[in-house]
């Protein structure tokens, strides 16, 4: 490996040179305390950033072992890092200086979730911060002296300063993964306790306005009811020295979250959805723990649907069509609804989340007047009010429901808790007594089948990442749309993809199983294990098509399962057998 010297000569060499000269300066460079790589350099200023590591030796980092002693304190830890790493960046580099990107030097920080990346690596003997870094130029001519000082100057302070435990406040790091610790602790507990979420008291759930994920100032803490408390004694200190932490919880079966508009329903759903995931501490939903296997519904008018069962929910289509191997291109509310569901319990979901407000009226509810003025016969859809209650007996699977127009839910529900000015009751009582006084006039309905979801077999010659020339093109455009080869698949449905990192993660990780896992035409359920156990063991480097040993993978962050299989069904060209 060269010294750090020599790539600073040649950059003064080359300086005014064509662009292309950059090209030499690929490889490894070492200089006391680190060594820095670069793996890829961008073809032109206004291409892609070039791809720079930069690897410490834990003798030199000096991060204490324990913080980094098991799987989650290592990602808690690794995120916190690539966020020093982040606020350095701020400090230390001098932004944009000439053409296209010149001079920017970037990482891939996330938002409050904390999802296991690919932006820094902590390993027993070394760590590792994953930079984009913009090589100077004018024009299209090389600013040697200036790439000199980002590439020897500045991106080595900005590591050490973002790495190095003596430049860390050691207390801020020891909270920020202790927290992520509890976090965890209370997700993997919550199917002995029954329980399919918690929120603790003194939760902040409302955000600063739609568009951000800071919470509301001065909004209303959250209080659990009396009824509902459950406690943890956390692994780690939670507030001052204590560990107990108390909160609502949301048990296993089916609950209704009901209340005025503006009252705070929706917020709770919102925060719940987003509980899948570790939160940063100070984001006011860090101890919102929902179920790792919740997975948000609803309607999604235009979709594509290949071979789903739907019978259950939707049978007997004037057209003849096949429900229980149905297909469409230009899926309706109900049906798209019924195979958002479908599709969630086939890649193993445990827990539905489901708004009112987003939903299929038609999917939801049918009552008593359009029953009698509607013949079942004439009917093909079976709501949703008649399918929930089956879905958490015989298949366990448990629905958190917000609602503020359709009371008939009551009689199918295990708890009602009423969100008023934010703050919620446990009124199952008193729903319960409305019912008996106000009786439902509509006729329970019985879906088709109960014996329903049969795992689908994705063919593999029907997922084609190609694009022209290239074998494998795949981008991510935002957190909603992956580019994969010629296929346009639209996730703006997918509510729980937090980060485009995820997106991105997502498309190359459909490529990954077409090319590593779908030969023996795996079932999704298979296709989807596969993938885990792939994340598990080998992590997230190898999503990078192509990957040289030892280099710079790209942006990647970790996605759940389901959205991997949402984006699988929304491929509109896939094809699956069963």
């Amino acid at each position: 490996m060269a010294d750090l010297h020599t790539l600073a000569n040649h950059l003064r060499r080359i300086d005014g040179r064509g662009y292309k000269a950059y090209k030499d300066i690929a490889g490894g460079y070492h200089t006391a305390g680190l060594s820095l790589f670069v793996d890829h350099v961008q073809g032109d200023p206004f291409a892609a950033p070039s791809r720079v590591r930069v690897r410490i030796p834990m003798s030199a980092a000096g991060i204490p072992p324990h913080h980094h002693a098991t799987k989650i304190r290592r990602t808690a830890l690794e995120d916190f890092l690539l966020r020093q790493v982040h606020h350095a960046i701020l400090r230390i580099a001098e932004g944009h200086r000439g053409s296209g990107k010149s001079g920017l030097v970037t990482v891939d920080v996330g938002g409050p979730e904390v999802l296991e990346r690919t932006g820094v690596l902590v390993q027993r003997d070394w760590v590792e911060v994953r930079l984009q870094a913009g090589l100077p130029a004018a024009g299209r001519r090389v600013l040697g002296r200036q790439a000199e000082d980002m590439l020897c100057r500045e991106i080595p302070e900005i590591a050490t300063r973002g790495l190095c435990w003596h430049h860390l406040n050691a207390t801020e790091a020891r909270s920020f993964v202790d927290c992520c610790e509890n976090q965890a602790f209370i997700r993997e507990r919550l199917g002995s306790r029954n329980l399919v979420a918690f929120i603790a008291d003194g939760a902040i759930l409302p955000r600063e306005s739609g568009a951000s994920s800071r919470p509301m100032l001065n909004a209303v803490p959250f209080r659990s009811p009396e009824s509902l408390r459950v406690s943890f004694d956390l692994p780690n200190p939670w507030q001052g020295a204590s560990r107990i932490i108390t909160g609502m919880g949301i048990p296993r079966g089916v609950t209704l979250i009901v209340g005025g508009g503006y009252h705070g329903k929706s917020t709770v759903l919102q925060a719940l959805q987003h509980g899948v995931y570790t939160h940063v501490p100070g984001d006011g939903r860090e101890y919102v723990v929902t179920d790792p296997a919740a997975v948000k519904i609803r309607a999604e008018d235009g979709r594509s649907v290949a071979g789903v069962d739907i019978h259950a929910f939707i049978s007997g289509l004037p057209n003849g069509m096949d429900t229980a191997r149905f297909t469409t291109g230009d899926a309706s509310g109900s049906t798209s609804q019924a195979a958002n569901i479908a599709e969630a319990v086939e890649a193993g979901a445990t827990t539905l989340l489901v708004d009112e407000d987003t939903s299929a009226t038609n999917f939801m509810m049918r009552d008593a007047r359009m029953q009698a003025l509607i013949e079942k016969s004439s009917e093909p859809i079976t709501p949703f009010i008649d399918c929930v209650r089956d879905l958490y007996l015989r298949h366990d699977v448990s629905t958190v429901l917000v609602l503020g127009g359709c009371g008939d839910y009551i009689d199918v529900a295990d708890l009602v808790i009423m969100m008023k000015t934010y703050v919620p009751f446990d009124v199952t009582r008193e729903a319960r007594e409305v019912a008996r006084r106000i009786p439902s006039l509509r006729t329970p309905e019985t879906p088709p089948s109960t014996e329903w979801i049969h795992p689908r077999v994705p063919l593999r010659t029907t997922l084609d990442p190609s694009r022209g020339r290239r074998e494998v093109k795949i981008d991510a455009r935002g957190r909603h749309h992956i580019l994969f080869g010629t296929e346009d698949i639209d996730l703006q449905s997918v509510e729980q993809i937090v980060d485009p990192s995820q997106t991105r993660a997502i498309g190359f990780a459909l490529n990954l199983a077409r090319s590593r896992y779908m030969q023996d035409d795996p079932s999704v359920p298979e296709l989807l294990d596969r993938l885990d156990t792939h994340f598990e063991t080998r992590g997230l480097d190898e999503l990078a098509p192509h990957l040289r040993p030892e280099s710079h993978p790209g942006n990647f962050a970790r996605p759940r399962r389901f959205e991997i299989a949402a984006a699988l069904n929304r491929v509109r060209g896939i094809k699956v057998s069963l």
